[in-house]
């Protein structure tokens, strides 16, 4: 199976389709990540705050793939947003990861309530580390449109990606039109809604005219409309399943019949980007 590319705005490419390492345990994460390898995902996609950096890079070390065939994207913990500290906590990743270069690496949350406001001296920290090479791209994530208004009217620098909260009960389109506008590719974190979407009638018939999973047609509904997305599950059975999307495609009505089963802000499944002002202890 081929996956898809995206191209980015600097010319590099983004497989369409990843694997997420969200919530998956620590002490599991290696096992599973290294599963997901032997299915057939290069594109792994993990945190600082999801504590499994390690556990990836276990993986990636013990696949033999080479370097130029994986694509790794981390993000910025909460705790480190001031200028100094997000230096450091860049260096911690790429050593938990086993790396001297990440391929992609983002402003967790825009925190716009703490650090006084403060989060476009974090984009400009992040942008250092395409400057010095150890970061092939950088971006954000989570951020409204004005977030993005922001950080690249006052430093000129466009993420390469924001990655949103988007899935069929939450198209999330203003922040997705904001991020297209500016040039920004989008990556859809919690692609399936946790699974909610699973037992909707409308994706269901649509799943059941191409022969799918209800999964698989939600997934490919994002790869339709260009979003990039890194679906997570424990299991390898689910791991094939959602790697199997790129041998049927959908039509522009069964691809509008699901864009319309937006709930607006009612759909949120995580917290809103303008209020979310957590960070670990």
């Amino acid at each position: 199976m081929t996956v898809s590319n995206v191209v980015l705005f600097n010319e590099t490419t983004i497989p369409q389709l990843g694997f997420g390492v969200f919530q998956v345990p620590p002490d599991q994460t290696a096992q599973i990540t290294g599963t997901a390898l032997e299915v057939g995902y290069r594109h792994i996609d993990t945190a600082q705050m999801y504590e499994n950096e390690a556990g990836v890079g276990e993986a990636i070390k013990a696949s033999g793939i080479a370097r130029d065939e994986l694509y790794i994207t981390s993000k910025l913990n909460n705790t480190f947003h001031e200028p100094d500290a997000a230096r450091r906590a860049f260096d911690e990743t790429l050593t938990r990861l086993g790396l001297d270069r990440i391929d992609l690496f983002l402003i967790h949350w825009p925190l716009p309530t703490r650090y006084d406001g403060d989060y476009v001296s974090t984009w400009r920290t992040l942008n250092e580390f395409v400057a010095d090479g150890r970061a092939t791209s950088v971006g954000v994530s989570n951020f409204q449109p004005a977030h993005l208004d922001r950080i690249i009217e006052e430093t000129g620098l466009v993420p390469a990606v924001n990655q949103i909260e988007v899935h069929p009960y939450f198209t999330n389109e203003d922040a997705r039109a904001a991020s297209i506008r500016h040039g920004v590719e989008v990556e859809a974190w919690s692609p399936i809604a946790q699974g909610k979407v699973l037992d909707d009638a409308v994706i269901g018939e649509i799943a059941e005219a191409h022969g799918k999973t209800p999964s698989q047609v939600t997934l490919r509904w994002h790869i339709e409309r260009g979003d990039i997305v890194f679906p997570k599950s424990m299991r390898e059975e689910r791991m094939r399943e959602n790697f199997d999307i790129f041998d049927f495609t959908l039509t522009e009505d069964q691809v509008a019949a699901i864009s319309a089963l937006d709930r607006g802000e009612t759909g949120r499944t995580g917290p809103n980007p303008d209020t979310f002002d957590w960070i670990p202890g």
